[in-house]
């Protein structure tokens, strides 16, 4: 299956994937059908009284793959971007903008408290999706094959349009200027380095509670709290230079101040020590 994948979704990354406006939509359709159909099934479960799950208040444990969720789970400012932009007037951006965070919270609580009281902690799968491909929870063989492929079809359509996106920046990061690749380089040495790192994780590994605890701790900690603080403070410094000190922006955000920066910049640093910390004492008891 995963030499499948690879043979038929890898050469996208050799090329470049446009147009992909209905992909998206048809991707963000089985997105919003999926998750709803997690949550009626798991309230129609929990209100039958076949209820499997105990929950603890806190399990300190869990810290780690927490954070791979979170980064996850912010990858929902991607789409802030194309959200923001068609928008002609933007008085009530902020309103906007904060709606959609609204929503977004509201599913990701739905989606995991029905779980965590829906099953047990120890059958709930890495991927939450499988949970539902058993007989005793859905009879409709359709509803549980869908929800079974369910991440095979997102992991489809969004895989060639990330590939792409990654090879594009290991291009912009390795520039010269006044220069161009060779042929080789450019087509076919920044595409393998692309395509090969992740299908060889995917051959040794199939744990993705440990994949995602780690990614998350690492490379999701500068993604989600380090390069956005530091991107924050140099366009701030690099809007001065451009439109003067004295230009008011009246679309300012709450967090303007530079102690906010400095606050996530700890954080951040904080939660590298916490996670590595935890990693060490949990590896050192096994």
């Amino acid at each position: 299956f995963q030499a499948a994948f690879t043979l038929l979704l890898g050469p996208f990354t050799f090329f470049n994937v446009q147009k992909t406006k209905y992909l998206q939509i048809m991707t963000s359709l089985m997105r919003w059908i999926a998750f709803i159909l997690m949550i009626i099934l798991a309230l129609i479960r929990i209100s039958r009284g076949q209820a499997e799950g105990h929950p603890s208040m806190a399990q300190l444990s869990g810290i780690r793959n927490l954070f791979g969720v979170c980064v996850y789970s912010f990858m929902c400012q991607h789409s802030l971007p194309s959200l923001v932009t068609p928008i002609s007037k933007k008085k009530h951006v902020n309103k906007l903008v904060l709606l959609d965070y609204i929503l977004i919270l509201a599913f990701y609580s739905l989606l995991s408290f029905t779980a965590i009281y829906c099953f047990r902690n120890d059958t709930l799968m890495d991927m939450y999706t499988l949970n539902f491909t058993n007989c005793e929870i859905i009879n409709v063989a359709f509803i549980r094959y869908f929800l079974g492929l369910f991440p095979v079809f997102t992991i489809s359509t969004n895989f060639p349009i990330i590939a792409v996106t990654l090879r594009n920046n290991w291009k912009t990061l390795f520039h010269r200027e006044g220069g161009t690749y060779p042929w080789v380089v450019d087509r076919i040495v920044f595409p393998a380095i692309t395509l090969i790192p992740p299908v060889l994780v995917a051959f040794c590994t199939h744990d993705l509670e440990s994949l995602v605890g780690i990614t998350g701790a690492y490379a999701g900690n500068g993604i989600q709290y380090l390069i956005p603080a530091f991107l924050a403070y140099c366009s701030r410094k690099d809007t001065q230079l451009v439109f003067g000190s004295g230009t008011v922006n009246k679309h300012l955000s709450p967090f303007r101040h530079t102690f906010w920066i400095v606050f996530v910049l700890i954080w951040g640093f904080s939660c590298f020590v916490f996670v590595t910390a935890n990693i060490v004492l949990s590896e050192s008891k096994l």
